[in-house]
């Protein structure tokens, strides 16, 4: 299959192609599903997606319903909160008490971070960016205070950078080497080091892992199942 952006978390895997087709897997069969995204994401706070306008969805029983606010990233990989970018880079998050309490053309309260960066993700451990090349660690981020209080930057490159849910963290670097962060636990969340993560066949743009399984999207924007 051919994706431009995948996410796994808890046994799910959804995926979006380029003409923001949606997918999800069952078994080893990917099945569209309803709905045009340009971003999907899946964790502990459901199903979220964006579209080419940047408006945001989320998966209820079985239909996209519309949320408040434009993003054009969007990672629900914390512990039932979600996390974003707009199209101006600026960062939002939207606590687990609003995303627990969702309702129906609701305004939610989106909360800013800042400053900006070019792609964040969250997961069991804290959350992660990029921007321009650099790592950076976001401080303080719990699902009830979702903004934090501060970045870190973090040795290495990367020009994307995932986070599973169960706290792992992968990313890709400008040459399409996929690394991951080791030495990661709850006082150390941080880590210690980027070790490379897979063979030459797992080279790619975009990363995403979940129960021992690395999704990479290579630069052909084929999906490679690599197991790590």
């Amino acid at each position: 299959m051919t994706f431009k952006q995948i996410d796994a978390s808890n046994g799910q895997v959804f995926g979006v192609n380029n003409e923001n087709n949606i997918y999800t897997l069952h078994g080893d069969s990917w099945v569209r599903l309803p709905g045009s995204l340009k971003h999907v994401t899946v964790g502990p706070a459901g199903v979220w997606g964006v579209n080419s306008n940047n408006n945001i969805y989320k998966l209820v029983s079985g239909r996209w319903q519309l949320i408040s606010g434009t993003l054009k990233q969007i990672d629900a990989g914390g512990d039932q909160f979600v996390v974003g970018l707009d199209a101006n880079y600026n960062g939002f998050c939207l606590s687990n008490q609003s995303t627990i309490s969702l309702k129906n053309e609701s305004t939610l309260p989106w909360a800013n971070i800042s400053p900006r960066v070019h792609y964040y993700s969250c997961g069991l451990w804290g959350c992660w960016a990029v921007y321009s090349t650099y790592v950076y660690y976001r401080h303080d981020v719990t699902p009830g205070s979702c903004v934090g209080s501060r970045w870190q930057q973090v040795a290495g490159q990367l020009t994307m950078i995932e986070v599973g849910t169960e706290g792992t963290v992968y990313g890709v670097n400008s040459a399409g080497h996929v690394f991951r962060r080791d030495g990661i636990n709850s006082s150390n969340p941080i880590g210690t080091a980027w070790t490379p993560a897979a063979s030459f066949l797992c080279k790619g743009k975009h990363v995403s892992y979940d129960l021992g399984v690395l999704w990479v999207i290579n630069t052909d924007g084929k999906t490679v199942k690599c197991r790590v």
